[in-house]
């Protein structure tokens, strides 16, 4: 049954809720928020998934480069960026951060493959190199730079396409190789700063086991040598260490030291 209270301006009965029914109304709303989020989540999945892939486009020839972005925008690629040289590349890359970058092998200013070299080490996008030779050389060259892939001209489509959906993929597959290792290492740290804590915790268990071993032991002989109270003989450790700033482990392996090791009078015999 739902309780009510008086409103104070009218007097008349205002319905309160119960509880379970703050309960519940909560619940509800902790629920249509988990779906609305989850709504919102799919619409951005959606989105990226939908989004043209980005590409920059490097070639020094300018009709072969018109050839090219009219091939990839033919294909569903956005071109966001044309280069005539290496250093145009390198940063049109930088400022667009394409999904991909075709470049070409040999370019004025700065050659494709010291261009590519840089946009690798950066991490900034996958490479696909554009040659007009097939020289074992150039190809170790370019995959030495990191390069994900490279085509040969005349650019055909059939050759083209497969090579920036390997590039993508490539380098989609290493950035998640990288995260993997960079969450490990840093799980790694956390282990070791968690079993560093432990190892910590122990040595102080440790201590504190000795510590009182000693004490309980010092204590007994301040109660047999001493006549003091087993109460009395652990205040006196206690307020002397205190007072004196000496660790209790210390007076009491003094204590030991000096009537722990005392012999018991002999009697003489008569």
């Amino acid at each position: 049954m739902t309780a009510t209270r008086n409103s104070a301006n009218s007097g008349e009965a205002t319905p309160v809720l119960s509880e379970e029914e703050l309960k519940a109304v909560a619940a509800q709303a902790a629920q249509g928020r988990s779906a609305t989020e989850a709504a919102d989540s799919q619409v951005a999945k959606t989105d990226d998934a939908d989004r043209e892939p980005t590409v920059v486009v490097a070639e020094d020839e300018s009709v072969n480069r018109m050839d090219l972005v009219a091939m990839l925008e033919d294909n569903g690629y956005e071109v966001v960026g044309q280069a005539a040289n290496g250093e145009e590349a390198v940063e049109l890359t930088r400022k667009h951060r394409p999904n991909v970058v075709c470049m070409d092998v040999k370019m004025p200013r700065m050659d494709g493959i010291t261009a590519a070299g840089t946009i690798c080490d950066e991490n900034i996008a996958p490479v696909v190199m554009l040659t007009a030779y097939s020289q074992t050389d150039l190809v170790k060259q370019a995959t030495g730079a990191g390069a994900m892939a490279y085509v040969t001209k005349p650019y055909e489509e059939s050759k083209l396409l497969p090579a920036l959906q390997v590039a993508m993929g490539r380098f989609a597959e290493i950035n998640d190789l990288l995260d993997s290792v960079e969450r490990s290492e840093t799980k790694l740290k956390e282990t070791r700063g968690e079993l560093k804590e432990l190892e910590d915790k122990l040595k102080k268990a440790e201590d504190t086991l000795e510590e009182r071993k000693f004490v309980d032991r010092a204590k007994g002989l301040l109660m047999d040598k001493a006549d003091f109270s087993e109460q009395g003989a652990f205040r006196w450790i206690q307020k002397t260490s205190m007072d004196q700033r000496i660790p209790k482990k210390r007076l009491a392996m003094a204590i030991i030291a000096k009537y722990g090791d005392q012999k018991p009078e002999e009697t003489d015999e008569r």
